[in-house]
């Protein structure tokens, strides 16, 4: 077995110590002859190895590499395992079968390195003091957070100041103009000053522009950036290593985070709010260790504007007739006595508040993505009795079964009341849902269901509503008002 460096330096040591090779050999781990013949030369064994310069076994590829490297000149970025399938269609006979891929990757490796194209450097760069902000959005339900029990999916819209590390962060769902807005305004007002630059990568958000669908801007983003009275600037398309410090930066933070949640040895939390509280705690704990570079760039940067810009966006929707209105390519119902009038929609990142004539009227959470829809059953169940035909093909109807519990009652009533007598069935249990409570009416439904019993309407409405209690007939009290006269009669003596 092959001798290391530090075995030969620990056995030179313990000859100097004492002289007695048998036990310096010992301690260095190695027997008499091996200590004899290194204690005899004056190099290590790394010194006295020689390289390997032979090979083991015949090239396998010797006979096609000169069609294999033409082929590598013409086209680079060709790998081992489109080249192996083309050997493979051309001799079979030599290649199929064989394990050779490894091989001919270490292969093309030294062959790009001696004759490939030259490759792209990364040139490191000295950050100056309060010159940008850097912001991305980085992925954490890897973190496993829940929120009541329930899996929280979830993105962090990260701040940081390259040049002393300080960051921020705000909890979010999705690459918004929102998320952007909150995170970035966020982050400078925890700091109290803001930089010459904001840089971001090419996300949606800030450097599309929807109405051209070219790379510029958007005008949201850039009323943003006026505001706060920094300069926006970006990566190149393809070029996230431009991005370097916020993109190493976010591994970090997730790391650091589930650190801090196994600390805390739960990662359930009460609420969203606390969990970002959380959140901000650690980055608070990160960044008292980085004060003194912190202190260089406050003294750079600019004060900050009066007052922030509102976390939302504001844009106008029409109440369809069916009691619909559609924000961002997504329908939301609305209570029917708002239907044929125009609101305000106040869209933030993860909810929207409708408001009419000034008043807010219902706040709902946001969908994500398009073509979504999110129907209260209590918004068009009062329409839906009245119109027991419509529930059968009616475009939402997946949004009319709030449960589990409750798609499980439709599909028992069905079987024993096909077709619309079930459905009008179905919408007597929703409509009792909506004017008591739903969850005492899944109670119910459980019950029955675990009963194997039909769970009709009247039914559910027994197990529901509380018995009224039988009232006695109580005859009426007799006043006997001469009480009151005694006490009257006896005020007038004490006065006397």
């Amino acid at each position: 077995m092959a001798k290391t460096d530090e075995q030969v330096r620990r056995l030179r040591e313990e000859m100097a110590k004492h002289g007695r090779q048998g036990k310096a050999a010992a301690r260095a781990g190695m027997s008499r002859m091996t200590a004899r013949k290194y204690l005899r030369v004056s190099r290590y064994p790394s010194q006295l190895r020689k390289p390997h310069t032979w090979q083991t076994r015949q090239d396998p590829f010797a006979e096609d590499w000169a069609d294999l490297a033409a082929r590598l000149q013409d086209a680079p970025e060709l790998n081992a395992t489109t080249l192996l399938e083309y050997l493979d269609g051309k001799k079979p006979w030599r290649y199929r079968g064989c394990r050779l891929l490894r091989t001919l990757q270490r292969r093309i490796r030294r062959w790009r390195a001696k004759e490939g194209p030259p490759k792209d450097l990364f040139f490191a760069q000295d950050h100056r003091p309060g010159e940008a902000f850097q912001t991305d959005f980085t992925y954490a339900a890897e973190l496993g957070v829940t929120v009541q029990s329930r899996p929280h999916p979830h993105l962090i819209c990260h701040v940081v100041l390259p040049y002393s590390n300080w960051e921020w962060g705000t909890v979010c769902h999705s690459e918004s103009m929102a998320a952007i807005r909150r995170g970035v305004q966020a982050a400078a007002w925890k700091l109290g000053r803001v930089p010459e630059y904001h840089q971001t990568d090419n996300s949606t958000a800030a450097t599309h522009d929807l109405s051209t669908g070219k790379r510029g801007f958007n005008e949201e983003y850039l009323v943003l950036m006026r505001h706060l009275g920094m300069t926006p600037r970006t990566i190149q398309i393809g070029k996230k290593h431009q991005n370097g410090d916020i993109e190493a930066a976010n591994g970090v933070v997730k790391r650091r985070l589930r650190q801090h949640l196994l600390l805390r040895g739960d990662f359930d939390f009460e609420s969203e709010a606390s969990y970002e509280s959380f959140v901000q705690g650690v980055f608070e704990k990160a960044n008292r260790l980085r004060s003194e570079r912190v202190s260089e760039e406050l003294a750079l940067m600019r004060a900050l504007p009066a007052r922030p810009l509102p976390e939302h966006r504001e844009v106008p929707a029409k109440v369809a007739p069916g009691g619909t209105i559609r924000v961002d390519h997504n329908a939301y119902s609305t209570h029917s006595r708002l239907t044929g009038e125009w609101v305000r929609v106040r869209v933030f990142d993860e909810r929207l508040e409708v408001y009419y004539d000034g008043e807010k009227q219902m706040e709902m959470p946001r969908l994500h993505g398009r073509g979504g829809h999110s129907i209260n059953y209590r918004h068009v169940i009062w329409s839906l009795v009245k119109k027991p035909a419509a529930f059968a093909r009616y475009r939402y109807r997946a949004d009319l079964f709030p449960t589990e519990t409750f798609r499980r009652a439709y599909d028992a009533i069905q079987k024993k009341k096909a077709g619309r007598p079930g459905d009008i069935e179905y919408l007597r249990i929703l409509h009792l849902a909506a004017s008591t409570m739903e969850s005492k009416v899944e109670e119910a439904l459980q019950a029955l269901l675990s009963a194997r019993r039909v769970p009709e309407a009247d039914r559910v409405k027994e197990i529901v509503e509380p018995k009224r209690p039988d009232v006695p007939n109580l005859p009426p009290p007799v006043v006997d008002l001469l009480g009151y006269d005694r006490i009257l009669h006896m005020k007038r003596e004490a006065a006397f």
